[in-house]
């Protein structure tokens, strides 16, 4: 699973999402069964993330020193 990905489509929550911005994933076994993920959205109230369909997001690959960077801003 990728740790972060490109939002490509915000037509459903364009408050929530932000067209070409690096979303941080969460595992959610769960909710990919049913093609959805989980991420940390403009509303950082909800630590747990919110989900959205996948369709939304394109996989990304980052350098170790982005995904570092990310991961402490999001934590």
């Amino acid at each position: 699973m990728n740790k972060f990905v490109l939002c490509i489509n915000n037509s459903d929550n364009p408050a929530s999402l932000i067209v070409g911005k690096v979303y941080r994933r969460l595992p959610d076994p769960e909710a990919e069964a049913h093609n959805m993920i989980r991420v940390i959205d403009e509303d950082t109230s909800e630590p747990d993330g919110y989900l959205y369909p996948e369709a939304m997001f394109a996989p990304i690959e980052l350098p170790e020193i982005a995904e570092r960077i990310l991961l402490a801003v999001n934590a």
